[in-house]
């Protein structure tokens, strides 16, 4: 069967598994076993995952269009025709996500106290609330543009709510444009939460587009409002800065980022109720076609719901609580973070187990006398963070402090150019990284004299060093003081804030340099064991595989008899199952109540296992700073084994299976439900 399918059929499309994906994120909003709030929350995770999909994506496919690019990816499918395939695919997946809001999850929560209120059921008493908080909040804020030479279509936001009105009638000027737009101010909450005293029920929610429908004819006195239509466009917000050509990257970037809110228009959403007319007019408005028209029957951003379960006090409808447990290395109080390091490797599994000993290992490098140097890496950290606050702290003190902080990170570019700049106020060395490749690698050192000698100490991780997300996500974190992997990390700083060739690390393996090579070293390694009667065996967990020469490595090592696992949450390009090809490679995808984060690489034959930063993609391989650790400790390498893989094998409730078509079939138990993150929430639980 191998021989009739072509090169180019052994790889599927990657903006084709994006939208697979975000239908394995919508059957978690269908699924009737989770509880009612986190199946909303699941709805609007969908909506944002669309956004940033056609804000970069979507954005890049009409650019090549527009470019006239003949270019094909390894899966051999034109710009064209992928457009064509995404916009078919996108209309299913969004009109099944409102049919699913409308018909099945407003319902249920009305029938839980939690109501939407339609205007058509709003009672005396909610309309003279909600009239007097028109003109208490909204009216003020507002600004009608009546369209006319003189007031041309305004510039609307990047995904922001607006309204196109049609009128009838002359104004006080005796102009009659019969066409106006009115932007929602984003300082505005969309959805407004009605007082106890008027809602008749235990929670009531009217949508601001509700309200502003009601009163739209106080914008327009004296004229007739024929009809009042939301919409909201959704514009290319991939920033482009020639870093070759600039001389500082903050001060260009700080240039850039007011742009986004104004690049090419690639999506236009529209209320159900709009005119074919209007429509029309705002495609055209936008340089868009009827393929990019949305045309939906609610709010045009469900992403503004996922404010609901937080507002809704109903413990009985959301996930249980559950406080991550404290790694037993650290659960004794005598001494130093530092001690509890010399005595051992210390692995953490986020969110399961808590994120806090990071934390303490910054603070006390800051505020302990004897250490002398902090070194760290920043990718996404968020406004608020104790981290970046400590490394102030740290510097203020007078401490070498050093931080590399990638500006390019996609939508936090603000958080981090701000962060850049205190951490430079407080006499931080920041350094943005090298030109043309991100800095993705997770890692800290903290050098600190003790005794007749200075000791180095590390962490490096899975996951980015963000308050939010290590409750969110899963992730894997190891503290060691060895002193080769400490001179590795060493020696990648220096790379990144000095000049000079890479040299040859002991145990890491690094991008742009080493990591790809390494890595199918590794599957042929596997693959020569497998041939030779040898032990052999892969297991990789990650959140996407796209990179082709990784992918024909691994299928060139299924030929050889290697079993290979793939738990790849996100895209996967390669094809499983194909016989005389991929026979031997089995591929799943886990979607719950974390988001599945983690990098881990198991080689069965060679007995090793390593953590990363890196997904295996070409950017991470050849556009990024990644780092590639190896768990040295036996026994952390087991629990590796034992808590990120193998639950995760034998999952028949959250997991699903990808077959050689590129489609996904969700397991389902016959006996003995297994669910990998609920039974690792319990053995945390029982620790």
């Amino acid at each position: 069967m191998a021989d009739r399918i072509s090169s180019q059929q052994h790889y599927l499309n990657r903006e084709l598994g994006q939208l697979e994906f975000n239908r394995r994120v919508l059957a978690q909003a269908e699924d009737v076993s989770i509880p009612l709030l986190e199946r909303l929350r699941y709805l609007c995770i969908v909506s944002g995952n669309l956004d940033e999909f056609f804000e970069i994506r979507v954005a890049g496919l009409k650019e090549q269009i527009n470019l006239g690019s003949p270019s094909t990816g390894p899966d051999g499918m034109n710009p064209k025709t992928v457009f064509r395939l995404v916009s078919e695919r996108s209309h299913e997946l969004v009109s099944r996500q409102y049919q699913l809001l409308n018909e099945d999850i407003l319902p249920q929560l009305a029938g839980q106290g939690i109501r939407f209120i339609k205007r058509s059921d709003w009672t005396e008493p909610q309309k003279e609330w909600i009239r007097a908080f028109f003109f208490r909040e909204l009216m003020p804020v507002l600004t009608p543009i009546g369209l006319d030479p003189s007031h041309p279509f305004p510039r609307v936001l990047n995904k922001s709510l607006n309204f196109a009105i049609e009128l009838e009638g002359r104004d006080a000027f005796g102009r009659s444009s019969g066409t106006a737009i009115v932007q929602a101010p984003r300082v505005l909450p969309r959805v407004i939460q009605l007082p106890e005293s008027v809602c008749e029920s235990e929670y009531g929610f009217v949508f601001l587009s509700s309200i502003l429908h009601a009163h739209v004819e106080e914008l327009f006195v004296g004229m007739t409002v024929l009809q009042c239509s939301q919409f909201r466009v959704t514009r290319n917000s991939d920033l482009f800065v020639d870093e070759e050509e600039v001389k500082n990257l903050r001060i260009a970037l700080q240039g850039e980022l007011p742009q986004r809110h104004f690049g090419n228009a690639v999506r236009l959403e529209i209320a159900e109720n709009c005119s074919e007319a209007m429509a029309n007019f705002l495609l055209q408005q936008f340089g868009l076609g009827q393929e990019d028209l949305y045309r939906v029957k609610g709010p045009v951003n469900l992403a503004r719901l996922m404010q609901i379960p937080e507002k809704v006090e109903r413990p009985d409808l959301k996930f249980p609580q559950f406080i991550p447990g404290m790694p037993s290395a650290f659960q004794k109080k005598a001494g130093s973070i530092f001690q509890v390091i010399r005595k051992g490797d210390v692995l953490m599994h986020h969110p399961y187990e808590s994120f806090q000993p990071v934390i303490r290992f910054i603070q006390q490098a800051a505020s302990d006398p004897q250490v002398i140097v902090i070194k760290q890496t920043v990718y996404r950290t968020g406004t608020d963070s104790v981290i970046m606050e400590s490394l102030i702290a740290a510097a203020q003190r007078g401490k070498e402090v050093t931080v590399v902080v990638e500006l390019l990170a996609r939508f936090d570019e603000e958080a981090n150019i701000n962060w850049a700049a205190k951490l430079e106020e407080a006499g931080a060395h920041v350094v943005y990284g090298v030109v043309g490749h991100k800095t993705h690698a997770k890692m800290s050192m903290v050098v600190r004299r003790e005794g007749d000698r200075l000791r180095r100490y590390v962490h490096l991780g899975t996951g980015n060093y963000h308050p939010r997300t290590t409750k969110l996500y899963t992730d894997f974190g190891l503290f060691t003081c060895n002193e080769e992997i400490c001179s590795d990390v060493n020696d990648v700083f220096i790379q990144l804030t000095g000049l000079g060739r890479a040299g040859k690390l002991m145990h890491l393996w690094q991008s742009p340099f080493s990591l790809h090579s390494q890595i199918l070293q590794a599957i042929r390694q596997e693959a020569d064991n497998a041939a030779a009667g040898l032990p052999s065996g892969i297991v990789a967990k990650m959140n996407a595989l796209l990179e082709p020469g990784i992918i024909q490595a691994l299928y060139d090592a299924s030929n050889a008899g290697v079993k290979i696992d793939l738990i790849v949450r996100g895209v996967c390009a390669l094809r499983p199952g194909i016989p005389g090809l991929s026979e031997n490679i089995r591929v799943r995808s886990i979607i719950g109540r974390f988001l599945e984060h983690s990098r881990i690489f198991y080689f069965k034959g060679a007995q090793k296992v390593y953590l990363s930063s890196a997904d295996w993609m070409d950017r991470n391989f050849f556009r990024r700073i990644e780092i590639c650790f190896p768990v040295l400790d036996p026994k952390l390498k087991r629990r590796v084994i034992q808590e990120g893989l193998k639950p995760y094998l034998s999952d028949n409730c959250q997991a699903w299976e990808m077959d050689l078509e590129g489609r996904y079939h969700r397991k389902r138990a016959r006996s003995k439900i297994r669910c990998a993150q609920a039974e690792l929430l319990s053995a945390k639980k029982a620790m």
